[in-house]
């Protein structure tokens, strides 16, 4: 008998899976059994998807009209959805006082709208077939609004805000809407902490009760069970995964 944790057969959608925290869970998610697209706007999109044995989907999130033809080419090319997986997200580091409005709007387009617009169309094939599992990826910036991030933290408050509001409307139809939050991870997003500042990094690690930085396979098990029948009871949750960041 399989497992509640085993995703075989399930067909996962994985935005930004070209990188950083979306390659690793898309790695978990095949792992588990499942079939997975990878969605991105680069050739790591191509890579991270032939490393897998899944499909690789070109698709600018910041473009609507691309969002839509992506989506739709993935979910083809997958013959169906299961799971989907919101990672992909983009930053802008400014003061507030001087942070630019076009800077602002990318970044709540592509980290908010276009997690909406996702999660919209997915939720569509979901409610109609009554059962799907949608996890999207928000921060600890939903929870504090951190430093110099303004735009950043707004949209990812907005996102763990707009899965509950998605899990009280779909969860009547079998269609589980979580998030997870990652801690502090080593990607590119925030090299600019990790590589180019190391007494921010010395701050950050020393507040980390597991005395490191995350790396994007320690996501990879929170994904797994969210996308599972083993989180069939799960609605609405914004899961931190942080190395125990917010307990301190």
């Amino acid at each position: 008998m399989a497992g509640p944790f085993d995703l075989t057969g399930c067909r996962a959608l994985v935005t930004g899976g070209g990188g950083g925290i979306g390659r690793g869970l898309a790695s978990a998610l095949a792992d588990a059994g499942a079939s997975v697209a990878v969605l991105g706007r680069s050739k790591s999109a191509d890579e991270a998807a032939a490393e897998l044995g899944g499909i690789a989907v070109r698709a600018d999130l910041a473009n609507r009209d691309d969002l839509r033809r992506g989506f739709d080419e993935a979910v083809t090319g997958l013959g169906g959805l299961d799971i989907l997986v919101a990672s992909h997200g983009i930053g802008k580091a400014a003061d507030a006082l001087d942070h630019d409005l076009a800077d602002w709007d990318e970044v709540l387009e592509v980290n908010l709208t276009a997690t909406f617009e996702l999660c919209q169309l997915a939720g569509r094939i979901m409610v109609a077939q009554g059962s799907g599992k949608i996890v999207n990826i928000a921060s600890m910036l939903s929870f504090q609004g951190g430093f110099r991030v303004s735009s950043y933290a707004a949209s990812k408050g907005g996102v763990s805000q707009l899965t509950m509001a998605l899990a009280n409307e779909w969860a009547p139809h079998g269609v589980n809407v979580n998030a997870i939050a990652p801690g502090y991870v080593k990607t590119a997003l925030n090299a600019r902490i990790w590589r180019d500042d190391p007494e921010r990094t010395e701050q950050i690690t020393v507040r980390i009760p597991a005395g490191r930085w995350g790396e994007p396979g320690d996501i990879g098990g929170a994904v797994v069970f969210l996308s599972s029948a083993a989180a069939d009871y799960v609605h609405g949750v914004t899961l931190p995964v942080d190395g125990g960041w917010l307990s301190r």
